[in-house]
């Protein structure tokens, strides 16, 4: 596959924690690509890797050892200021408990992030809010909001800086089960729309049912990849 196809690439990535008797191999030698434009499960029981390998994509930490490549550069090969860049031009993120400034409005949560990348600031929070329905809700605090209604301002959040690749990290695991698939019906919708690359990670194997791409991991290495080459959508999968 080209080089300009590739989304994500990963080579011989390692990561480990600690030294000695307390050292934690989170990774081994972790190798895979991910295709532009695919909607993607990391799955895994608890202590597998996948938030640690999700770290790694978004250059939140750097690994041991390896690499991972994204929008067609290396992260190793960047510096502090490098990264944060990174992270902030072209990278998305969606977390399971929102994260979110509790004092701002709806509105102030996602223009606190689109101030960070310029352009028209009112006007990009503005569609991005709408983009994830909630026009009629932008001078809401998150304390008048449900849960759903807040992930939902965390995903116009991520995507207000229209990144080419976002990372979510169990963003349905704090929500009832009718609420968690509208909120990955919009996840698919962005992928299939905007022709981003969203990679998930989740413990819950449903949701693999609507992913283009399923990594499975286990102790820290790749035990398997499937290719969904029929997606189901979110709304066809018995939950």
């Amino acid at each position: 596959m080209a080089a300009a196809d590739i989304a994500v690439r990963a080579t011989g990535l390692d990561k480990t924690y600690g030294e000695g008797e307390t050292e934690v191999h989170a990774l081994r030698d972790v190798t895979f690509e991910i295709p532009r434009g695919e909607f993607v499960v990391l799955q895994g029981a608890s202590g597998s890797g996948k938030t640690t390998l999700l770290n790694q994509i978004g250059a939140l930490e750097p690994p041991t050892a390896g690499d991972v490549e994204a929008n067609g550069f290396s992260l190793n090969g960047l510096d502090d200021d490098g990264r944060t860049e990174y992270r902030l031009k072209s990278v998305g993120f969606i977390f399971q408990f929102y994260n979110l400034v509790p004092s701002l409005t709806a509105y102030e949560n996602v223009a606190l992030i689109a101030e960070l990348t310029g352009g028209d600031v009112e006007a990009r929070s503005e569609e991005a809010l709408a983009s994830v329905g909630l026009a009629e809700r932008t001078h809401h605090f998150p304390g008048q909001l449900s849960g759903g209604e807040q992930q939902r301002v965390s995903i116009a959040r991520g995507m207000v800086k229209n990144p080419p690749l976002m990372l979510c990290d169990e963003p349905t695991g704090a929500l009832d089960t009718e609420t968690g698939v509208k909120v990955l019906s919009l996840l698919r919708d962005i992928t299939d729309t905007g022709d981003r690359t969203i990679v998930v990670v989740t413990h819950n194997s449903q949701i693999s049912q609507i992913a283009n791409r399923v990594i499975e991991l286990r102790d820290g290495q790749i035990i398997g990849t499937h290719l969904n080459e029929s997606p189901k959508k979110p709304e066809e999968v018995n939950w």
